[in-house]
């Protein structure tokens, strides 16, 4: 818990510099000790970029929460420079990192610090896109499906990663219990890509 929810600004540094290439893009991201996968983009995340850029299906205003470093929302903006996005993560360090790269990656993104939605005041973002803090538990996960809802348009989309076994079955069903629908859109290596419509 104390990786996502505490002012962690006193821990040691040990920024890194890392390279991820996505499409015909190369993007360099500058990572430190304390958010979510340090060392390279992880998995996940490539796996819903792959999954949002083939179905070509984001509207105008995004969100992205529990940005961490930034990858997601910072390669999203970089493919759709045309669209707004907003990221969001309740880790300080985490946005003062999200806030850097996007500079180094030269995209116009409004990323900022927020605990879930607390400091979020807009609800019609046309999607909002997660791949949330596991270790955070499922609280604080169903927290981001459920606060969704409220924060997304009429015919606004949730997506989300998660992994198989870390709990992807009982995330459709919560999703679903919101939603009233909760769609599989893509498998890779155990990563479920799900994606939930506000009607």
């Amino acid at each position: 818990m104390n990786h996502y929810f505490s002012d962690n600004r006193h821990l040691a540094e040990n920024r890194k510099e890392i390279s991820f290439r996505f499409w015909c893009f190369n993007y360099s991201f500058i990572t430190d000790n304390g958010v979510f996968s340090k060392t390279g983009v992880d998995y996940g995340t490539k796996v819903i970029l792959e999954t949002l850029y083939n179905r070509n299906e984001l509207g105008n205003k995004i969100l992205d929460v529990g940005c961490g470093y930034g990858p997601i929302g910072i390669v999203l903006k970089k493919i759709y420079p045309e669209k707004q996005f907003e990221m969001v993560d309740v880790n300080p360090r985490a946005v003062l990192l999200a806030q850097e790269n996007a500079k180094r990656n030269e995209v116009d993104v409004n990323i900022y610090e927020s605990n879930i939605y607390e400091n979020i005041h807009d609800i019609n973002y046309s999607d909002i896109i997660t791949n949330p803090p596991i270790r955070a538990g499922k609280k604080v996960i169903y927290k981001i499906f459920e606060d969704a809802y409220q924060h997304l348009s009429h015919n606004g989309c949730l997506w989300v990663v998660i992994r198989k076994q870390q709990g992807a079955e009982s995330a459709i069903k919560k999703i679903k219990e919101i939603f009233d629908n909760c769609e599989v859109v893509n498998k890779d290596k155990g990563y479920f890509i799900l994606k939930a419509k506000k009607h």
